[in-house]
């Protein structure tokens, strides 16, 4: 077949030989798209369009604070502007507490890694740390870290000095306690972000801290601060205390109890000393203790308020509340005498006994004498239940309302679970539990004519009203009775004070550990001072006195005599007897166990 050569059309294009058709003519090759597509793809863009424009006029008209804050949260931040904290002082305005300006030091760890090793060696030197201690701090991937927090300020001004980039300081208080150790258990202190931890600081920290005011500021990003904006809240510096203690007598009593604890090689001791006409705490000192100032090496032992958190048999001291109350209810009276011969009394399967044999013993004989057995005896007398409320009446077993932290509550059973043996021993101050404050309050029934007062450790100015637990008469028969006590004829000579007339009790009782009665002891001896107008209510208790004498009038007594004959004079208590000389008759007799 022959095959006819291309033909060239008008145009210049090319003609398909065997049928003369263009090739743009061809349906294959044509790139005409149909209509509705270019409709779509014109909505779908007017759509997005849309969107986007509604998008932009919601967060530009709707959204604007909302921004604002999430763009503000990146470079503003709420400074924090400390508050001053109140100055505690005694109640003759002594600072017993302050606070001083220091200095926080802080770093941005990156800058810092930059300084020459030199002032790096001397920043570490001024801080107080090794070098190897220095770099650990600033070995951190966060942009803020502490180095050291209360730096003194001249110290804070020669790391300044050293001009380390990434090194920076911030104003806050370090509080500082003029009479140390003395005061500790009193005051107590703050922590490094200057809030109570213990004592009247933490029992009094919202009056102390008073509020934290802040600023507005805007910081970049290493955290520095480039600019203030406002002042949001205002700072309100804390109130002051006024204690009621007295500093004179705090050191009177913290010295002669420091003294007794080193002579009788006690485990610890306790001492408080209360305003019988006020209900005044004026000292209350403990042993061991700390220095507030430099708490480095702190232990339990040291921190212990003893004399509100720990608890112990009172002995002999709780036996002018059973005389009392056999008083009160008008089952007895001083003269009244009970046969205490042989010194030994059997109680169901039980037996108790005095460490002498008395024989018979007038009321006012059995105080005297300190006879387990007489008190025993008036004891077994009574219903159960008028013991109990006596305790409780005072305050033994009840929670203390003292405004002071950590205070315990003691232990007194429920009387309908007494024995009678229980009820004799009770009576006495076996079985059952109290603090020495507990104790010291509790006596204010004697030196204020029968009436119970609260107990208060600031200063008061207003007379407190009393909650009446014996009749007036009552308590001037015990006084009496008390007075007899340091006599010499009584268990505690050593407790006299020339010049004054003075009476109390002692108590020796055994200690108890793992639910077992041990043979170590707590000597105590709790006494009323001047009797004639009483003035002071002294408690004064040693754990574990291991130098001879475990018996309260031969430990406790001499620490209350002492601290009784200089605390009168500071008061400028005149003395109401001719008395001044002091006669020990060698056979002084000790309270029974």
């Amino acid at each position: 077949m022959t095959r006819m050569p291309p033909r060239t059309n008008v145009a210049g294009g090319r003609v398909a030989a065997s049928r003369g058709v263009a090739f743009s003519a061809s349906p294959v090759l044509q790139v005409k798209m149909p209509a509705w597509r270019s409709r779509v793809v014109l909505f779908v863009l007017f759509m997005a369009f849309l969107t986007l424009a509604g998008r932009a006029l919601w967060l530009q008209g709707m959204s604007t604070d909302f921004l604002q804050k999430q763009g503000a949260s990146r470079y503003a931040r709420n400074s924090r502007l400390p508050a001053t904290r109140g100055k505690i002082t005694d109640r003759n305005g002594q600072v017993l507490a302050s606070s001083v300006p220091v200095k926080a030091i802080w770093a941005i760890p990156d800058d810092v890694q930059e300084a020459p090793r030199d002032k790096l060696r001397e920043l570490a030197k001024l801080l107080g740390m090794s070098d190897a201690e220095l770099r650990k701090k600033l070995d951190s991937d966060r942009n803020f870290v502490y180095l050291k927090r209360q730096v003194e300020q001249d110290i804070a001004d020669k790391i300044v000095k050293l001009g380390i980039a990434g090194i920076e300081t911030r104003k806050e208080y370090k509080r500082f306690y003029p009479e140390g150790e003395v005061m500790a258990h009193v005051v107590g202190f703050t922590n490094v972000e200057d809030a109570g931890q213990d004592g009247m600081e933490l029992g009094s920290q919202k009056t102390l801290a008073g509020v934290t005011g802040s600023r507005r500021v805007i910081k970049d990003r290493l955290g520095r601060i480039v600019e203030d904006i406002e002042a949001v809240r205002e700072p309100h510096d804390g109130k002051d205390l006024t204690l009621s203690i007295d500093s004179k007598i705090q050191y009177i009593a913290f010295t002669q109890l420091k003294d007794a604890v080193e002579k009788n090689k006690a485990k610890a001791g306790g001492i408080i000393v209360v305003d019988a006409r006020t209900g005044e705490v004026l000292a209350l000192a403990n042993l061991p203790t700390y220095n507030p100032n430099d708490r480095s090496v702190l232990t339990g032992a040291q921190l212990r308020n003893r004399v509100l958190t720990d608890t112990f048999e009172p002995g002999s001291t709780l036996k002018p509340f059973t005389v009392a109350l056999a008083l009160d209810t008008h089952r007895v009276t001083p003269s009244t005498v009970f046969q205490t011969s042989p010194g030994k009394m059997t109680i169901g399967t039980a037996t108790i006994g005095d460490s002498h044999a008395h024989g018979p013993l007038t009321v006012a004989q059995i105080i005297e004498k300190s006879s387990n057995i007489g008190t025993a005896k008036i004891a077994l007398e009574m219903p159960a239940q008028e013991m109990w409320e006596m305790f409780t009446n005072v305050g033994l077993g009840q929670q203390p309302k003292f405004g002071f932290p950590g205070a315990v509550a003691g232990r007194v059973r429920p009387y309908k679970a007494w024995r009678p043996i229980e009820q004799a021993t009770m009576s006495y101050g076996h079985g059952i539990s109290v603090s020495l404050i507990q104790l010291a309050h509790a006596y204010t029934i004697f030196a204020r004519n029968g009436d119970l007062i609260p107990l208060s450790f600031t200063k008061v100015n207003d007379s407190p009203i009393g909650q009446r637990v014996i009749s007036e008469n009552t308590a001037l028969q015990m006084r009496r009775m008390l007075e007899t006590v340091v006599a010499p004829g009584g268990t505690a000579p050593q407790a006299q004070v020339p010049g004054y007339r003075v009476g109390g009790k002692t108590g020796t009782a055994y200690k108890i550990e793992g639910g077992k009665y041990v043979k170590k002891y707590v000597s105590s001896f709790v006494g009323i001072a001047p009797m004639s107008d009483p003035r002071l209510i002294i408690a004064v208790m040693l754990d574990e006195p291991s130098a001879g004498s475990h018996f309260g009038g031969t430990v406790a007594g001499p620490v209350f005599a002492n601290v009784t004959a200089n605390a009168l004079r500071a008061l400028n208590v005149a003395p109401d007897s001719s008395v001044t000389n002091i006669i020990i008759p060698k056979d002084a007799l000790e309270e029974s166990m």
